[in-house]
């Protein structure tokens, strides 16, 4: 079981970048495909981003394509998603999970799919 620790939210107006990572303690990083969601006001979690446990493949929500970035450094047990041109309705508490992959270049969409989470970080994006 991995523990995972997101940081990087913030609040910033709509067009800005920011950066969130997720840093999982334990040494079975390298063999987990990771997974960001993120959380509304009122709202149910939803898929973000996907990346499998080499960082060969990769998969996104339509509302983020071009705009988000995942990427996984198992070096430094480290997820990043890289965020760009932020809009209002990316207001969201963002969560990093942890899936493991039966075999490799896979990817989860769904929630049910990963077994260890984080305790979220919140993004606020002003218009």
């Amino acid at each position: 079981q991995l523990q995972l620790t997101e940081s990087g939210g913030g609040l910033v107006q709509a067009g800005a970048s920011l950066t969130l990572s997720c840093v999982a303690s334990g040494p079975t990083f390298g063999d987990k495909a990771m997974g960001w969601f993120r959380q509304a006001p009122g709202e149910e979690r939803e898929f973000v981003a996907a990346i499998s446990r080499s960082g060969a493949r990769t998969q996104y929500a339509d509302s983020v394509v071009g705009r988000f970035t995942i990427s996984k450094d198992n070096a430094k047990n480290t997820v990043y998603l890289q965020m760009t041109s932020l809009k209002p309705e990316d207001t969201a508490v963002y969560f990093c999970a942890a899936a493991q992959p039966p075999f490799g270049a896979v990817t989860f969409t769904t929630m049910k799919a990963y077994n260890d989470w984080g305790q979220g970080t919140q993004v606020t994006v002003s218009s």
